[in-house]
């Protein structure tokens, strides 16, 4: 039997400010497409409309860098103050080049400048500003399927999705900071392969898998798309898994 997966990016989603019922808007997208939720429906949803929607704004010029700010700053040739942002984000510097820092930031994510975005955030003669991730990004994925279920009758899987580079590959992927409704990781251990073969060490990062497939309408620049509706996935019964679980532990990392 064949399997199809089908990808509707959301048409004309409006820019997104604080204080915004993202779920009312996400609906509004679905009627204008005349799409209804089904059931086994995941939207994908770009961390930065989350972001913005929160209000998790720092305006540049209300930063004031520290001593280990400016040294950090003028080692990677970066703004001090961007820096600072950065530095407040994170546990540690993982890695640093002039014009290239390494996080770790304190939700466990080893990405780019923790996160911090300065790209596509402040509108023409606003105050230069920049956005940081979800303050719990789980926490949002779950309230914005609580409020899709509220305002639709059905609650879709949700999958907050940004975009990392990668240690030993070139370029972004979509990868899922938040979920809801749908497993995170699917163990497959204990499994049998197509020759009856057991899995012993197969677990599947399921959300990353849909936050990449939802990248490829969502785009990195000026698409304007950062709604993504999933429809098709095949059912699973592995549980419900928060996106915080994607995140390896140090114990387990072996080049920590």
């Amino acid at each position: 039997m064949s399997a199809r997966l089908e990808l509707i990016a959301l048409p004309d989603m409006p820019l997104v400010r604080p204080g915004d019922d993202l779920a009312a808007l996400i609906a509004e997208g679905l009627a204008r497409a005349g799409i209804s939720l089904a059931e086994g429906d995941v939207v994908a949803v770009a961390q930065k409309i989350v972001s913005k929607a929160e209000g998790r704004f720092v305006r540049l010029d209300t930063v004031v860098p520290s001593e280990a700010a400016c040294a950090l700053a003028d080692e990677v040739g970066k703004d001090p103050r961007l820096v600072e942002v950065i530095l407040s984000e994170s546990v540690r510097v993982v890695r640093s080049r002039p014009n290239l820092l390494i996080m770790e930031h304190r939700l466990g994510f080893v990405m780019a400048n923790a996160g911090v975005d300065h790209s596509n955030i402040a509108e023409p003669g606003a105050p230069d500003q920049l956005l940081l991730l979800p303050a719990d990004p789980d926490g949002s994925a779950a309230a914005l399927r609580a409020r899709l279920a509220a305002l639709c009758g059905i609650a879709p899987g949700v999958v907050i999705t940004d975009s990392f580079g990668r240690a030993w590959r070139r370029g972004t992927c979509g990868v899922a900071i938040g979920a809801a409704g749908l497993p995170s990781l699917i163990d497959l251990r204990g499994s049998p392969d197509l020759f009856g073969r057991t899995l012993e060490v197969t677990v599947v990062g399921y959300a990353d898998e849909i936050a990449a497939a939802a990248g490829l309408l969502q785009g990195q620049a000026r698409e304007a798309r950062p709604v993504v509706l999933l429809r098709g996935l095949p059912p699973h019964a592995a549980p419900e898994r928060r996106a915080t679980e994607l995140v390896r532990p140090a114990a387990e990392d072996l080049f920590r």
